[in-house]
């Protein structure tokens, strides 16, 4: 009988709401005949824990906890050299990090666990970074945002990594540009992915109707930089021409609803949108899905966006696709052909470009479709899998290595 080859899977704060490009990964390395032995810092708060897999994902995850004097054993493992001159924080993320990191050691050993993927340059690249260095499984790391955003010593975490993968080829410039040597050999880019098969429509997408209201739907973190206030302008924009719509936004702020929330509700109360906007809060995907079949459109006017694994979904479901020109999005959307893309903070083109798909049905009907093809054969939950395999060579070397073309700007 084959042995079946076996990794561990490391990612903080898992199974979050935002963590199903994850889980969709994961079930795409078992369907290949990988084991997969999951790791967490610690699980999320019960009222996050929304998807319908949540359940089954806390119980199978390992969780190494958040520090502690068991971790006082792993001194040694410490870069002494390296903490004359460290970065702000660095040395008290190394001392957070050694009991984890001893844990993830010794789980792995049990476990007969040789690689561990990380899908973070966090605090959590750190526990496996240290884990390595106390003579744990090597690590591989999968950055998803700005390296700025992921703390401090990000050249110690991928001096150590075997591969890293990035979700787009602008953090893969800024890769090379800020660490240099200090970068593993293997860098590729790999998007995250979706289950397209599961996000698929139960009947053909139809464009608003004649009169119809346009029905728009928005998912995301309620923060200041997903710019779902430029949206609440927009909207009352639209009603302003006698455009008649209404809009669904799925998510929560950081505070349980007492943070953002509240100015989002102040705001579409001055913009006299009660009755037009309905805040869902934190909801599971199979929520999502049903929103998604049911919306004309879907938005997500981001500040600044890594990539947009929202607007995947929703192009996966072959939904039109408004976004803004910001980080990765242009590298999943193509303006004018498979989605459209405006300027970030620009309420007034973001209700034109909404009010072109009421005018223009046939439009929006050709970006829907194009929408699902560009996913479908672009960003599957599987590729993102498969390249990880490949790295750690689980699969033939031959194969195709899937990159991202390059991507004409919005005009």
């Amino acid at each position: 009988m084959a042995i079946r080859p076996r990794i561990g899977y490391l990612v903080p704060g898992f199974p979050g709401p935002t963590h199903s490009a994850f889980w969709r990964e994961i079930l795409a390395l078992e369907a290949q005949g990988v084991e997969v032995v999951l790791y967490s810092t610690k699980p999320p708060p019960p009222a996050q824990q929304v998807h319908g897999w949540a359940p089954g994902a806390v119980a199978r995850t390992e969780y190494l906890g958040q520090g502690g004097l068991s971790g006082l054993r792993a001194l040694p493992a410490l870069p002494w050299g390296e903490l004359r001159g460290a970065e702000q924080g660095f040395r008290r993320d190394l001392l957070l990090s050694l009991g984890p990191a001893l844990a993830l050691t010794q789980s792995a050993a049990r476990h007969g666990l040789r690689h561990v993927h990380v899908h973070s340059t966090g605090r959590v690249a750190l526990i496996a970074a240290l884990s390595e260095r106390m003579g744990g499984p090597s690590y591989s790391l999968t950055l998803h945002g700005p390296l700025s955003e992921d703390g401090p010593g990000q050249n110690f975490k991928w001096r150590g990594a075997r591969f890293a993968t990035v979700v787009t080829r602008r953090l893969l410039a800024e890769v090379k540009t800020v660490l240099r040597e200090d970068r593993p050999a293997r860098v590729v880019v790999q998007p995250m992915g979706v289950d397209v098969a599961r996000l698929s429509r139960e009947h053909p997408y139809m464009p608003p109707a004649p009169g119809e209201p346009l029905r728009l739907f928005a998912c995301g973190r309620l923060e200041p930089a997903r710019g779902f206030q430029d949206l609440l302008v927009a909207l009352r924009r639209l009603l302003d021409r006698n455009v008649p719509a209404s809009l669904r936004i799925a998510g929560e702020d950081e505070e349980a609803g007492q943070g953002f929330r509240r100015e989002l509700e102040a705001r579409l109360r001055d913009l006299r949108l009660v009755g037009r906007v309905v805040l869902l809060g934190l909801v599971g995907e199979a929520r999502i899905l049903e929103e998604l079949r049911h919306a004309h459109a879907f938005v997500l006017p981001s500040h600044h966006e890594p990539l947009g694994v929202a607007l995947m979904e929703a192009m996966a479901c072959g939904l039109p696709v408004v976004g803004t020109a910001v980080g990765g999005v242009r590298e999943l959307v193509t303006h004018g052909v498979d989605g459209l893309l405006v300027r970030p903070r620009d309420p007034q083109a973001l209700a034109s470009a909404l009010e072109g798909l009421v005018r223009t049905p046939e439009r929006a009907l050709a970006l829907a479709v194009a929408a699902r093809e560009r996913v479908e054969h672009g960003f599957d939950a599987s590729r993102g899998a498969w390249t990880l395999m490949r790295e750690m060579g689980l699969r033939p070397w031959e194969e195709i290595e899937y990159d991202l073309p390059a991507m004409p700007l919005p005009v």
